[in-house]
């Protein structure tokens, strides 16, 4: 498994997202996706508190028992657990963190995340709270996630001398969700920060379950989304450009989720592609797509498929 950093970090280019951890999947379940990841070499597991309602980070943490100090854990705070446990201010931070070591069953966080921006705390509040937790030794590195490129140099700007800065933001980037190349992956190259791509496979989409004018297979996470968000990701154009790239990875000998994952890892400053799973399988699936290298003439033709943003077709 190929390796690259986020912050003082050595991690997999595949990570293994736990947001499916006691809600799509029970304890027996996660426990067998987390031994299969652990068997291909994944070494970042990334959860939140708000995952399947606080059990994600209990599973994860039963599920890695003694191979604990030999992964990466990171977690994220800040996204509402109820009208008390939400947000960025300092007390809640520390608290935060205590609660997620205590189901996590550990000390310490590799790489604790603010879940989304909080515009009730200046953010330098929060920066301060999270420098206090990584001079206790509670946390490694700190990071961010769904924040802006304003928002990225905003944090950089609040840091007091010598604080520890956000090594890292994690945000929605795929095929069919481009959005970051305009300003948020220039803006992390700029300061220096690794960009962690969730929603690989647009909710599925990429894996090449879904087929125009059928209904999502039954068990599949678009099969248990509203009829409405179906509609919205299952739109004909959508099918159209999926199609037209399940041929290209099928040419070259792969499959459309190889192409989703290896398409993300050709782009820097992305450090780990976290892709969820529910089953061993589809770990081994997940894993397979790092041994493919896409060339420029690769890429090109993918941009051919789906323009970056602001291409005209």
């Amino acid at each position: 498994m190929p390796v690259r950093q986020i912050g003082a970090l050595d991690v997999s280019l595949v990570g293994l997202g736990c947001n499916n951890f006691g809600g799509r999947i029970d304890e027996r379940q996660s426990t067998e996706v987390v031994e299969a990841a652990l068997d291909v070499g994944i070494n970042l597991f990334d959860t939140a508190d708000v995952y399947g309602g606080t059990k994600s980070e209990e599973f994860l943490g039963r599920a890695l028992g003694k191979e604990r100090s030999e992964v990466l854990i990171a977690t994220k705070f800040g996204s509402p657990l109820d009208e008390d446990r939400k947000g960025a201010a300092p007390a809640y931070v520390k608290k935060a963190l205590e609660d997620s070591l205590r189901r996590l069953g550990t000390d310490y966080v590799d790489l604790y995340q603010l879940h989304r921006p909080d515009p009730a705390t200046p953010i330098g509040d929060t920066l301060g709270a999270l420098a206090d937790l990584v001079g206790e030794g509670k946390v490694r590195e700190i990071g961010c996630s769904n924040f802006s490129a304003a928002q990225l140099q905003e944090a950089q700007e609040a840091l007091k001398q010598g604080a520890p800065r956000f090594v890292s933001v994690q945000n929605e980037y795929s095929l069919l969700e481009r959005s970051p190349e305009l300003e948020v992956l220039p803006e992390c190259e700029r300061l220096d920060i690794a960009f962690i791509p969730y929603f690989p496979l647009k909710s599925g989409l990429l894996s090449g379950k879904y087929r125009a004018g059928e209904p999502p297979p039954v068990g599949t996470r678009l099969a248990g989304m509203p009829a409405d968000r179906q509609a919205a990701v299952l739109t004909a154009g959508n099918l159209e450009i999926v199609g037209a790239l399940e041929r290209f990875a099928q040419d070259r000998g792969h499959s459309i989720l190889e192409l989703a994952i290896a398409w993300l890892a050709a782009h820097r400053p992305v450090a780990s592609v976290i892709a969820g799973a529910t089953k061993p399988e589809q770990v081994w699936a997940n894993v397979k797509a790092a041994d493919w290298v896409l060339t420029e003439e690769d890429l090109a033709e993918v941009d051919a498929i789906v323009p970056t943003p602001g291409a005209r077709r």
